[in-house]
């Protein structure tokens, strides 16, 4: 019996390792465990390069080879036909592979062994199906139904912050992912920041991850879903990545770090780009305790959410940007008291402290300073999308940034760290500053004239 390469990619997981079959320009057979055969779309897969051993000299000679799949669950056997096309040493495909070899190395204890030298790309072939006793199969997890669900609340939702919790809350209700989270991408930055998360005792909320570091940094990166079954030390996050201070004088006793939410000890790792016409705007992250948690099958399932992601997000922000200017109000009636709040205020990289610890910087920095100057001036209290993105002060980077996303990352950073001031929704594109305590403004040091466009947080 034939088979088709889709139906079977559970076989493609590496649970059980693979056999594979050469032959030399002499004739002369050669089989072989191969590492990883990988999944690249229903016509080819993909076998890991390591060492230059006999399978891959006669690989070079002789482009055909044969591969025996066992199915990790059911026990069926299957016979591939291969045809060697090329091989790729960078890009999306290599980088995808080389997380999942970490996670299958540190799993079998040859983290010094395997190392990806290169992914070779292979043409498939006839695929049979061997005759022999199969267990039953479990039944089929229903991912349409499951999607229609996240979908259809992404589509419902009205503001930014109710698409990030709500597609959160989707993940776990409707595929049982309990631990996620959604970044954003910060492009002058070279960096993501967090805006939302489930599962974790803190949010995390404002936590920065690099491009190109971790699960999370490299699917950003490569602009490719990078998945783990198995934990990989090199793609770990141990901690928070620190924000460096430009002016260590005024700021040696400072912290900065957000401490990175994630689990202890994953044991599986998925993360997928949201992208929306041609443009990175953020990473969708799940993980779990379990080893082996996700699939093929969660990984399209959360490249289809993250699809649906980039369109809503972009059309959320273009929708608050066009909103009206907010209307001039008096002075805020919101009752004040307490002993003065002292905020402090990095202009070099529009980092904010309040009473010597540290809330946030770059753009959400320079607005939440913006606020607090206006309000402390004038009493004033509400301020609309508009403004803050003509606003010379503020200094985003480009038209493109979102501003709503800067907004929502602030306003749950305030959450996070103090009583005294919060960010409400007034209506669309518009929102309301509440002081509850005196403010005392401290500008530590004046923004330069040809200061960059602030980058991160």
């Amino acid at each position: 019996m034939s088979a088709r390469l889709d139906s079977i990619r559970a076989c493609l997981e590496g649970a059980v390792p693979a056999t594979i079959a050469t032959c030399g320009a002499d004739g002369t057979p050669n089989v072989s465990y191969v590492s990883e055969v990988h999944y690249v779309d229903s016509q080819h897969v993909a076998l890991s390069y390591q060492f230059f051993n006999k399978t891959r000299a006669n690989v070079m000679v002789n482009p055909q080879a044969t591969v025996l799949l066992p199915h990790p669950e059911g026990g069926a056997q299957y016979r591939m036909s291969l045809e060697y096309l090329r091989t790729e040493t960078s890009g999306p495909l290599f980088e995808r592979m080389r997380a999942k070899l970490a996670g299958i190395a540190s799993h079998t204890g040859m983290t010094d062994v395997f190392r990806l030298r290169g992914s070779d790309v292979y043409r498939v072939g006839a695929i049979e199906c061997l005759p022999g006793v199969e267990a039953p199969a479990d039944p089929p997890h229903a991912y349409l139904t499951a999607l229609r669900a996240v979908t259809a609340t992404i589509g419902r939702a009205a503001t930014l912050e109710a698409l990030v919790d709500d597609t959160l809350s989707g993940l776990a209700d409707a595929l049982g992912v309990d631990h996620a989270m959604l970044f954003m991408h910060d492009a002058p930055g070279a960096r993501l920041y967090l805006l939302g998360s489930r599962g974790y005792a803190g949010s995390g909320v404002g936590t920065e991850i690099p491009l190109g570091h971790g699960v999370i940094g490299v699917s950003a990166r490569q602009r490719t879903p990078i998945r783990i079954t198995h934990p990989a030390t090199e793609y770990a996050y141990g901690r928070a990545i620190r924000g460096a201070l430009v002016s260590a004088a005024c700021t040696a006793d400072l912290e900065m770090e957000i401490p990175y939410p994630g689990l202890a000890e994953p044991g599986s790792q998925l993360a997928v780009p949201i992208e929306h016409g041609g443009e990175l705007i953020g990473v969708l992250f799940a993980e779990s305790a379990e080893d082996g948690a996700f699939g093929y099958d969660e990984e399209d399932a959360l490249v289809t959410v993250a699809n649906a992601l980039g369109s809503a997000i972009r059309l959320l922000q273009d929708r608050d940007d066009r909103a009206a200017v907010s209307r001039p109000q008096a002075l805020s009636d919101v009752p004040v008291g307490g002993d003065p709040v002292r905020i402090r205020y990095f202009a070099v990289n529009s980092s904010v402290f309040l009473d010597q610890h540290y809330l946030i910087k770059g753009v959400a920095g320079a607005i939440l300073w913006k606020l607090v100057s206006e309000h402390v001036a004038s009493g004033r209290t509400e301020f609309s999308n508009r403004e803050l993105r003509i606003d010379p002060d503020i200094r985003l980077p480009e038209l493109s940034e979102n501003l709503e996303a800067r907004l929502v990352l602030l306003k749950r950073r305030l959450a996070d760290r103090c009583e005294y001031l919060r960010i409400e929704r007034t209506g669309r594109g518009r929102f309301r500053l509440q002081v509850s305590r005196p403010l005392c403004l401290d500008p530590v040091d004046a923004p330069r004239a040809d200061a960059a466009p602030a980058s991160t947080g």
